[in-house]
């Protein structure tokens, strides 16, 4: 099979639906064997299937990247299936939005064991296999929100700014050895995690209208076109890009605010 990621081994977590599946399928589509780390045994068997039936190797393994042993099964699976671990996404991720003094311990924690904790996990199980082959890429989602504050999301910023030093320590630390280690920065994209959101409104309409407003093209944006930087990452094409975060919101994080 040709492509961009041609006779790599690509671990995707939270891959059932959104960013995540959009990224399976860019990266299936480009040549690489996908594993779908997905917590949803429903949604994950349902996207390793569909690239199957494409023509891909794919693989499914049920995953909580909240918790460790689930993250090195999922990584042990991996090499199992495909002998290799090439590309690691870590896409899997939460809204955890309030108030800070009306945050309680339990959402404190639920946000970070997953959005942060998680993607920690998933490195630390992977990155051994990496090493040992003396290449590897690493790509985490983040956020917008790692870089600016937006009053009443809180911890989810917080916990999107630590994923942004956890790559460019990490991406530091193992540059030597021939792993990588970049973040991708969204913005607002037309997933069902945002539609849920915009669903708790009284008018979701006229919610996502705003939303849109307030990017310079007048548009969210889509996970296709996460995903296709998430490819350029993983690929051979971007072998002196370490340690960056590329936002992907239509330029609405340098827009002029009054």
């Amino acid at each position: 099979m040709t492509g961009r990621l041609a006779g790599k081994v690509a671990l995707v977590t939270g891959a059932g639906r959104g960013i995540g599946a959009a990224i399976a399928v860019a990266f299936a589509r480009e040549g690489a064997a996908v594993v779908i780390a997905e917590k949803d045994a429903a949604t994950g068997e349902a996207m390793a299937a569909r690239l199957r039936a494409d023509g891909a190797q794919a693989l499914f393994v049920e995953t909580d990247v909240s918790q460790v042993d689930a993250a090195e099964h999922a990584v042990a699976a991996t090499m199992g299936g495909f002998g290799a671990l090439d590309i690691l996404v870590n896409n899997a991720g939460i809204n955890v939005f309030h108030e800070p003094l009306d945050t309680s311990d339990a959402e404190w924690r639920r946000c970070f064991s997953v959005d942060l904790d998680g993607v920690w996990y998933m490195c630390r199980a992977a990155l051994p296999a990496m090493l040992r082959q003396g290449a590897g890429a690493i790509v985490n989602i983040a956020s917008s929100h790692s870089s600016t504050i937006i009053p009443g999301t809180f911890p989810y910023p917080v916990a999107k700014h630590g994923l942004l030093g956890l790559t460019r320590a990490l991406g530091i630390e193992y540059a030597a050895r021939g792993v990588r280690v970049n973040a991708i920065a969204p913005g607002y994209i037309d997933t069902e995690i945002a539609r849920d959101y915009w669903a708790t409104f009284a008018d979701p309409a006229a919610e996502r209208a705003r939303a849109e407003a307030l990017h310079p093209p007048k548009r969210i944006g889509q996970p296709e076109e996460v995903a296709m930087t998430a490819v350029f990452l993983a690929s051979d094409e971007a072998p002196f890009i370490n340690a960056a975060s590329i936002a992907i919101d239509g330029g609405r994080s340098v827009l002029y605010h009054e």
